[in-house]
């Protein structure tokens, strides 16, 4: 890669993919921001420089528009980040067929689609790829199969570019965040806070009782995500390649079942608000 590269982000209007954005732009890159709505990134764009392109990448015109719009601006292209991403709660017994399939789509079909209009010129320019997963890719938790499925199913297609391409000098690695504020997750915890009443209420003490037992004790930031997506990207991590990195606080280093020794943890079911005591 040049000095100056030229990265596609998804996702690039809020959370993780805009802090990715910005961090790249600060260091004087060219960034495509793409995404489903519009005003985000306009927003992200007057204020970054970074090129807004909205567009949903599970289509296959769509995704190839992205990359032409890219080549067309700025003549190459280096980076591309696959964020855009996703949830949608329900066991097995219990998602609809239209849930499962609109995740897999903007979850893994969305990436395959980007990923085959970029390889041809990641090639040439010995790109890099990085694809923000999750913790869910990893562990999973109840009612999550549609959402763990397919960033368990992200994590490896990025695995195949870097097996498939490394020889002819592209990397692709991926991201695994747990809890990070961004709109998703407070979506996520609004609910979480109605649904277990939890003291106080809100959104910030949902966030509170989900990363309570966390070895960091607090969710993250999505600076602190772009951060290592942008270590990724850079020739500071030239040997990195089909590498899974963690960014979750602790959270995938910690055993759960040695918190049953904590016998200070009062459970919310039983009465208690499920701090330590």
């Amino acid at each position: 890669m040049t000095d100056k590269r030229v990265v596609i982000v998804t996702g690039g209007g809020t959370g993780i993919g805009e802090a990715t954005v910005r961090l790249l732009r600060e260091g004087g890159h060219h960034v495509v921001a793409s995404g489903r709505r519009t005003e985000p990134l306009q927003r992200v764009e007057r204020e970054t420089g970074a090129l807004a392109y909205p567009s949903d990448v599970g289509d296959p015109d769509a995704a190839d528009g992205l990359v032409r719009a890219t080549l067309a601006a700025h003549g190459r292209l280096d980076g591309l980040v696959l964020n855009a991403g996703i949830g949608r709660g329900g066991a097995v017994g219990d998602m609809s067929l239209q849930d499962w399939d609109e995740v897999m789509r903007t979850n893994v079909t969305g990436p395959l689609l980007l990923l085959r209009a970029a390889i041809p010129h990641l090639l040439e320019s010995k790109g890099s790829v990085v694809a923000v997963a999750s913790v869910s890719a990893l562990r999973n938790g109840t009612s999550n199969a549609a959402y763990a499925t397919s960033k368990a199913a992200l994590l490896q297609l990025c695995r195949s570019v870097a097996v498939d391409y490394g020889r002819q000098g592209v990397r692709a690695n991926t991201v695994c965040p747990g809890w990070v504020r961004t709109e998703m997750a407070d979506r996520r915890m609004a609910r979480f806070a109605e649904e277990a009443e939890l003291p106080g209420g809100g959104v910030a003490a949902a966030y509170e009782e989900a990363t309570r037992y966390l070895p960091l004790g607090r969710p993250g930031e999505p600076r602190e995500i772009a951060e290592t997506i942008g270590w990724l990207l850079s020739p500071a991590a030239s040997y990195v390649n089909g590498a899974v990195l963690t960014v979750d606080g602790g959270a995938t280093a910690l055993d759960p079942g040695t918190l049953a020794f904590d016998f200070r943890i009062a459970p919310r079911g039983d009465g208690g608000s499920g701090t330590p005591r």
